[in-house]
């Protein structure tokens, strides 16, 4: 099965070219796996439409049947390795040691492109930034802001390699990503996009490192109500919000605290006890499946995007090839962090690196712009009609078109050049 241990050739700071490639026996063994696959009976009474309980059996049975009879992943193999220019090198993360690390380096043709650097979450991947790839660093018109584009993996994410010790969360992945772009690709100043843990990590780079990070956008923004004592207008306002909040702020509310009361389950295990959870996930690709499936549901803007069964078992294939649990852990590594660039912090302290924010309605974690104020330099903002947590997937032009204005504007001009 698919070993990811760094080889002894790498070598500190020195890129490999790298080709996707899942072990034939790992592929057998899934088979067969699917076909000993036990599933749930769903209760009399509940709707084909009602996710209350979770997945659906018969949308996870249609999707097991076709991964086991139809889905062929050595096209997708093909597919993923001609659109993505990746890589692993070994770097040495500050406070933590050596690191392998997976990225994708999509270079433009502009002489003037801008770095880029884009990081994904969980439950997706580097995959995400594939619809972006053509856009962000070929643009036909040639006023449009070209990007040379970086796509970092997440240790235990598709193929980026599992960190082998514990506690490689949100700090350490900030430095080792600072470490790919500085010291292995030379982009002195660079920009950012990210979306979940992508959102976080690269908040915490522009904390540690708002030398190199001279901006940052994101599509998901985590930050407490305001406070009394450091935003009482603000706070006043939240207050008396059925009077004061516009219609898509008081949707913002309903989502969040919807996603609090039954939708935050699967963090609370991940981040505590991952390796339990992996057992089941880990070893099973029914069980694996139905999890993902249940989140891509969810947090989507399934009125206006539908993910293929291909595009789902893709994405279901970059957690299952390392048998799940090396992306588990990454959340109980970043809730146990101190740093005050940690998860646990970052977002409520105040950074004045040039921040674009996207809002996307059917996110499940959106909070309205002023809240996001108290605790960013937010010099951009766009509220979308449709799309929710996977943007780049969901709506890619809508993100593109984002990341274009935000990055041409003369804020972002002027801090890459201070």
């Amino acid at each position: 099965m698919a070993n990811f241990k760094p080889p002894v050739e790498y070598e500190l700071n020195k890129p490999v070219p790298y080709s996707l490639r899942v072990d034939d026996e790992l592929l057998t063994w899934t088979k067969q796996k699917l076909e000993l696959a036990r599933f749930p009976e769903e209760l009399e009474g509940i709707d084909d439409d009602d996710w209350s309980h979770g997945a659906k059996v018969e949308v996870v049975r249609k999707l097991a049947e076709y991964w086991k009879e139809g889905f062929d992943w050595r096209a997708q193999e093909l597919r993923i390795n001609k659109e993505f220019n990746s890589f692993k090198v070994k770097v040495d993360v500050l406070g933590y040691g050596q690191q392998v690390i997976h990225f994708a380096h999509q270079r433009s043709s502009r002489p003037d492109a801008l770095p880029l650097l884009f990081v994904a979450g969980w439950p997706g991947s580097f995959l995400e930034a594939r619809k972006l790839i053509q856009p962000l660093t070929q643009p036909t018109d040639e006023d449009t802001v070209a990007f040379h584009l970086v796509v970092a993996s997440l240790p235990g994410y598709g193929p980026g390699d599992p960190a082998m010790k514990p506690g490689f969360g949100v700090v350490y992945t900030a430095r080792a990503f600072k470490q790919l772009m500085v010291d292995v690709l030379g982009y002195d100043r660079f920009v950012t996009q990210g979306g979940d843990w992508g959102a976080i990590v690269t908040r915490s780079m522009a904390m540690q490192y708002p030398q190199h990070v001279r901006a940052y956008h994101c599509n998901l923004v985590f930050c407490r109500p305001p406070s009394w004592y450091k935003a009482p207008l603000r706070l006043g306002r939240l207050i008396l919000y059925p009077l004061l909040y516009s219609a898509s702020e008081k949707r913002s509310l309903v989502k969040m605290q919807r996603f609090l009361d039954e939708l935050d389950g699967y963090m609370k295990v991940q981040a505590t006890r991952p390796q339990s959870l992996g057992f089941g996930l880990g070893d099973s690709p029914i069980g694996l499946l139905g999890w993902l499936v249940e989140k891509f549901h969810d947090w989507m803007d399934i009125a206006n995007y539908t993910m293929s069964d291909d595009e789902i078992l893709t994405f279901v294939m970059m957690h299952w090839m390392q048998g799940s649990t090396p992306g588990l852990r990454y959340y109980k590594a970043s809730f146990n962090e101190k740093d005050l660039s940690g998860l646990l912090t970052l977002f409520t302290v105040y950074d004045r690196t040039p921040m674009g924010y996207s809002m996307f309605p059917e996110e499940f974690i959106c909070p309205p712009r002023d809240w996001v104020e108290t605790i960013a330099n937010v010099q951009y903002f766009k509220e979308h009609a449709t799309g929710g947590h996977f943007p780049a997937v969901e709506c890619p032009k809508a993100l593109v078109s984002d990341i274009r204005e935000w990055y041409s504007s003369d804020v972002v001009k002027s801090a890459m050049t201070e």
